[in-house]
C-alpha cells in the first residue's frame, strides 16, 4: 500500500473510530421512532442499510449466516433473551439482539463461564445484529450475518436493569486518557479473565480489543497461544467484540486466518505511533465510500429481506 493511499484509509478508518465508539455507549431511548416507510426501496441506488435497517423480525427462513461479516445477511434469526441466568442485553431499542442460533446458544453458555472465572453475576450484551442482519443505518460495519457481537467491559449487576437504565447505562472505560495504555482504575485481571475465557472457546475466530488493551494483555500473556485471536482495533475502549468462525454447511465467508504468532511483537507498536495516535489531515478530503446496495450484497439476501413477516 503506497503512502498516500495509506494515510486517506488512515483519515476514513480514525474517524470512524470516534463513531463506532460513541455509538456503543450513547444512549437509546425508550421511545424509539418508527422509520417512515421508503418512497423508492426498489431502486437500485437505494442504501442496503436503509432496507435492512427497517426490518424489525427476523426472516421467517432456515437459519443461515449468508455472505461476508462486512457484507451479508441473515436468514432464520434467533433473538437473545433480554435476561438470562448470567447475561442482560443492552441498548434494547437499537432491536440488535440478534443473531444466528450459533452465536445466541454461545453467548448463553460463555456468560456462565464468565461468571464462574470472575465471580460477577454475568455479562452485559451490546450490539450482535438486526433482525435480518445486513448494514446497520449506524455504527458497525461488520455485524451482518448474526456471528458478531459486543460484550461490555464491566460486570452486570446483581439486580435487573429497568428498561430506562438498558438505555442509559454506560461501560466503563479501559483506556487511559492519553490512549497508550490502560486505565488501571478501570482494567484489572477480571476483564483479562473475560477476554481469555472467549479466546479459549473453539467456535471463537476473533476478538476486537482496543490496542491499548492488547498492551496490557501482552505484558501476562505474551506467548499463549489464544493470544493470536486478540486482534488490536480501533475503538473498543469499553467492550470487546468476539467474532465467531461460519456454521458448517451456511454460505458464510470466512475470514482469513488470525497471523502466526501471539501478535505482541513489533506489530503491535505501529498502534502507538503518531500516525495512528495523531494522523494529520488529508487534503482534500477524501469522498466518502459509498454505501452498500443489494447488489453489492449475496444474491440470497433479496429472498432474506423479502420474505414476510417483516
Amino acid at each position: 500500500m503506497n503512502r498516500p493511499y495509506k494515510f486517506v484509509c488512515l483519515i476514513i478508518i480514525f474517524s470512524s473510530m470516534f463513531c463506532m465508539q460513541c455509538l456503543g455507549q450513547e444512549q437509546g431511548t425508550l421511545t424509539p421512532q418508527k422509520l417512515a416507510p421508503l418512497k423508492t426501496p426498489e431502486n437500485p441506488s437505494t442504501p442496503a442499510k436503509e432496507l435492512f435497517g427497517r426490518a424489525t423480525a427476523a426472516a421467517p427462513l432456515a437459519p443461515e449466516s449468508v455472505g461476508f461479516y462486512a457484507k451479508g445477511c441473515l436468514a432464520g434469526g434467533q433473538a437473545l433473551p433480554i435476561n438470562g441466568k448470567y447475561w442482560q442485553a443492552m441498548r434494547l431499542s437499537r432491536n440488535r439482539n440478534w443473531g444466528n442460533p450459533t452465536l445466541i446458544a454461545f453467548l448463553e453458555l460463555f456468560a456462565g463461564k464468565v461468571a464462574a472465572v470472575t465471580g460477577w453475576p454475568g455479562i452485559l450484551v451490546g450490539d450482535m445484529s438486526q433482525p435480518r442482519g445486513g448494514p446497520m443505518l449506524t455504527g458497525h460495519a461488520s455485524h451482518q450475518i448474526g456471528l458478531d457481537a459486543d460484550i461490555w467491559l464491566m460486570p452486570m449487576p446483581a439486580k435487573e436493569y429497568t428498561l430506562a437504565e438498558r438505555e442509559t447505562v454506560s461501560s466503563l472505560n479501559m483506556v487511559r486518557a492519553d490512549r497508550l495504555d490502560i486505565n488501571p482504575k478501570t482494567w484489572s485481571d477480571k476483564q483479562l479473565a473475560i477476554i481469555r475465557e472467549a479466546a479459549l472457546e473453539p467456535q471463537v475466530q476473533r476478538i476486537f480489543v482496543n490496542a491499548a488493551i492488547k498492551r496490557a494483555m501482552c505484558r501476562t500473556e505474551a506467548g499463549q497461544p489464544w493470544m493470536r485471536k486478540v486482534r488490536p482495533m480501533y475503538g473498543h475502549d469499553y467492550h470487546f467484540h468476539v467474532r465467531l468462525y461460519c456454521p458448517p454447511g451456511d454460505k458464510c465467508t470466512a475470514q482469513e486466518a488470525t497471523p502466526e504468532g501471539d501478535g505482541c511483537d513489533k506489530s503491535l507498536d505501529w498502534w502507538f505511533s503518531d500516525e495512528v495516535l495523531n494522523p494529520k489531515p488529508v487534503v482534500p478530503t477524501p469522498a466518502p465510500k459509498p454505501p452498500l446496495t443489494m447488489a453489492s450484497l449475496p444474491a440470497q439476501c433479496r429472498a432474506v429481506l423479502d420474505a414476510n413477516p417483516r
